[in-house]
């Protein structure tokens, strides 16, 4: 039982630490460490540097080098490095400007997040709230309201959005293993929900607004920056229909957008070689391969087994324990990505008992842990948009926590009364 010990205190070290703002694939590689020390009664101390490089390069099963976690780690540095570029060269804030041509009546509160929303980097928010702020005195909104719909729209996208850090993970190989629109599909109701939920509060927030008066000039030169977004998604469905595996079909069209950026924003050279610099970051692969390595140590410490030998003697639906990890994790981390990362191993033991299948569950950890992450208030995105607007985001739980909750119930009972069809 001492295995079973080390991830309990190794999963306290790594809440701790995430909340200390440590880095999140640092914390997750010490807890690594932490399992393995404390499994030395089950395993041998050569094991614990053979799940190092059993997760990160090398399978000693096969005795060949394997490539997917270091695949994995290039995939979402290009996708923050795409993100920050379409930032740098204000081909976002040229969108919006065109997109504003289309909404009308308060459209454009949930259209700006939502747009900014297409650029999965940490903390996103921060970039719409100005905007979100200055649109909102139009409509005499307060800063709560404003701040709810700057944080609900720019994750409208993250249901459905095969680019996000979370959903790669979760359908790749070492998690669920499906294929990346199963899991978009099983997650279109929620989608479908989070746009319906949003916009009744929005309407709700001005329904006392002046009437506002539109605008004549028409400018629909930005619509082309929608581009970059939207060319990976062309590459993967092209790609797969040639037998090129999820994550390769992503990295090339994602390298193919980074290209495009420089042509259709037309910055000078220097410029974007600049902007490139400053969007490099080491974190998220560090994050990656301190999943892939806590996972690989999870399992072989043996863990699994006990937590998969208990469930039959739960006096409640397993169903519960796969939805309330994720959500609990997802608050707790405030980390969308860390969260799947943490629970999906934990409520895996559970899934023979739910009688539904694999893409159903892998939808319901999804939207659980990032219905957690959403209302989480360490969530950077919550953090940085509340201090913008001079509030908390405690302040908006009124309104969030019942939206928050009546998004995943719906989601949730989707899932069950549909899973003959999600398997």
């Amino acid at each position: 039982m001492l295995n079973l010990l080390g991830v309990i205190i190794a999963f306290i070290v790594i809440i701790v630490l995430i909340r200390k703002k440590f880095n999140f694939g640092l914390s997750l590689i010490l807890g690594s460490l932490i399992v393995g020390v404390f499994s030395l009664r089950e395993i041998d101390p050569v094991d614990i540097p053979k799940a190092i490089i059993e997760a990160s390069f090398y399978s000693f099963k096969t005795d060949q080098i394997v490539t997917q976690t270091i695949e994995l780690a290039l995939l979402m540095t290009l996708i923050f490095i795409l993100a920050k570029l379409m930032q740098e060269t204000g081909a976002i804030t040229k969108l919006i400007d065109s997109l504003r041509t289309f909404f009308s009546k308060g459209g454009t509160l949930g259209v700006i997040p939502a747009v900014y929303g297409l650029m999965p980097v940490p903390g996103g928010a921060l970039f719409s709230a100005p905007m979100i702020n200055k649109e909102g005195d139009k409509y005499h909104l307060d800063k709560n309201q404003k701040n709810f719909l700057n944080i609900w729209f720019r994750h409208v996208w993250f249901p459905i959005y095969p680019i996000s850090s979370a959903m790669i993970l979760i359908c790749s190989e070492k998690f669920s293993d499906i294929n990346i629109y199963s899991l978009i599909l099983a997650n279109v109701p929620a989608f479908i929900a989070i746009i319906i939920i949003g916009f009744i509060l929005l309407k709700k927030f001005i329904t006392n607004a002046p009437k506002q008066q539109t605008n004549p000039t028409k400018d629909y030169s930005g619509l082309m920056f929608i581009l970059p977004p939207i060319v990976p998604l062309v590459f993967y469905a092209v790609l797969q229909l040639f037998g090129f595996p999820q994550i390769r079909s992503f990295l090339i069209g994602v390298v193919f957008s980074i290209i495009l950026v420089y042509f259709i924003t037309n910055i000078n050279r220097r410029d974007y070689i600049q902007a490139l610099k400053k969007s490099l970051t080491w974190k998220l692969g560090v994050a990656i391969f301190g999943i892939m390595i806590f996972r690989e140590m999870f399992e072989v410490s043996g863990a699994n087994v006990i937590i998969a030998d208990m469930i039959g003697n739960l006096p409640f639906p397993a169903i519960w324990m796969v939805a309330l990890i994720p959500l609990l994790l997802g608050s707790l981390t405030g980390y969308n990505l860390g969260a799947i990362a943490l629970s999906y191993f934990l409520v895996e033991p559970f899934f023979s008992y739910t009688g539904i299948g694999i893409i159903g569950l892998t939808s319901i950890i999804f939207m659980s842990s990032f219905v957690g992450y959403l209302v989480s208030p360490i969530h950077l995105c919550n953090v940085l948009s509340s201090d913008y607007l001079k509030t908390d985001t405690t302040r908006m739980y009124k309104m969030f926590i019942p939206a928050a909750v009546l998004l995943l119930l719906i989601h949730i009972t989707i899932v069950v009364f549909s899973s003959g069809f999600l398997s």
